[in-house]
């Protein structure tokens, strides 16, 4: 890279909230964790030279879109910044923090604001699950797939997967039993109340109904409010800041693939590994170099997949890997979405790649409270959209 790119602080929202009940928007949420990052940070709002938002479909959950207008908001002194909305259907929010790291690495800036939105707690599931099926390919997968076209598709994952490796509900079941647990460990995470039993998640009832065989409610993660926000600085305002915090950026890789899923290579998604080759490669690591990692866990058997297209475990053995207990707090060695997971933390869409980014901050730097991974000095977030369509991989590295 030209540039290094550091992030020196970070905010998020309490995933638990639903707007719409207290009066809310997503104006709200934006200011809310902008607001919280630059704090962290212990900068001037005039510090920042440009902000980056993420959200995927605003416009349809709320009416309202020209996004970056609210970052204005935050401060007065951000009035006047130029300001851009980046969409990558659910990896919105990671293609937002590259968007804005690659302005620092091409010498352009020296500070960037990013922030990843969603509200989407604002129809019925049925209406909300119509608007994120806008992230698959709606000329021809909604005729083929019907309603709640997303657990769907990726059943037809699990279903790939299963043919080819072998893969029982009890095994899905595992991930979100696992990603729950840790949740409770987080204090902003949506599901931070909830318990959730092997027994539970393996029995189809009433309230964990089967969605899309073998896929249950409880391996499908939920509709969430939030936001989550990272500032990015160069090397050259890190050495004036000397701030007590910071991680660096040591390698990323972004890919995109076709949109129909009958098009990708299932299960194993080689365009979605480019992306970990290229953040391995640029980095100078490989994947027993990490400490742990935020991975994508839309549905359970995503989590399993990654953990085979990120280099964790060989093709077929990701179920061996998060059987093993290696990815579990508090004793394995490689913990995996410790603060939950999408099935745990929640997903609110356009925020989840930035609020990966967040947990990755936040174990790096030692403020990760009860879920902190003991000793964590590098780190890896995976943020992907549609049915594995976009994939975007950052390694980060704490140096304070």
């Amino acid at each position: 890279m030209n540039e290094f790119v550091y992030i020196v602080g970070a905010g998020r929202t309490d995933f638990q909230r639903n707007l719409r009940k207290s009066g809310g928007t997503i104006r709200d949420l934006i200011v809310e964790a902008g607001a919280a990052a630059i704090v962290d940070a212990a900068i001037d709002a005039k510090d920042v030279e440009a902000a980056v938002v993420g959200n995927f479909a605003s416009g349809l959950f709320t009416g309202q879109l020209h996004l970056g207008a609210f970052v204005t908001e935050i401060d007065s002194a951000l009035r006047g910044i130029p300001t851009m909305h980046v969409e990558a259907a659910c990896a919105s929010g990671g293609v937002a923090v590259l968007s804005a790291a690659q302005q620092i690495i091409g010498g352009l800036r020296d500070v960037v604001l990013v922030v990843g939105a969603e509200q989407q707690k604002t129809m019925s599931a049925a209406d909300g699950a119509n608007v994120l099926g806008a992230a698959a390919d709606c000329s021809t997968e909604r005729a083929q797939y019907g309603d709640f076209m997303f657990p769907k598709l990726f059943a037809r994952i699990a279903q790939a997967y299963a043919a080819r490796y072998g893969l029982s509900e009890t095994q899905l079941a595992k991930v979100a039993v696992k990603n729950r647990a840790q949740a409770r460990l987080n204090p902003l995470a949506q599901m931070r109340d909830s318990t959730l039993t092997l027994e539970q998640a393996c029995a189809a009832s009433e309230e964990n109904r089967c969605i899309a065989p073998p896929l249950k409610l409880s391996d499908c993660s939920p509709i969430t409010d939030g936001s989550a926000a990272v500032v990015l600085c160069s090397q050259r305002f890190l050495d004036r800041l000397r701030p007590p915090h910071a991680i660096r950026l040591l390698g990323y890789g972004h890919t995109t693939d076709y949109l129909p899923l009958e098009k990708k290579s299932v299960p194993d998604f080689p365009i979605a590994a480019k992306a970990a080759a290229q953040a391995y490669a640029m980095a100078g690591l490989g994947p027993r170099d990490l400490h742990g990692a935020e991975v994508h866990d839309c549905f359970s058997i995503s989590e399993i997949v990654q953990y085979e297209l990120l280099g964790f475990a060989a093709a077929g053995e990701g179920v061996a890997l998060l059987e093993s207990g290696a990815t579990s707090l508090p004793k394995g060695p490689f913990p995996v979405n410790a603060g939950g997971g999408l099935l745990g933390d929640g997903h609110p869409v356009g925020a989840t790649g930035v609020r990966q980014v967040v947990e990755a901050y936040q174990h790096l730097t030692g403020r990760a409270g009860a879920r902190q991974i003991a000793g964590a000095k590098r780190f890896l977030t995976c943020n992907i959209g549609g049915s594995v369509t976009t994939t975007v991989v950052m390694i980060w590295q704490g140096i304070t």
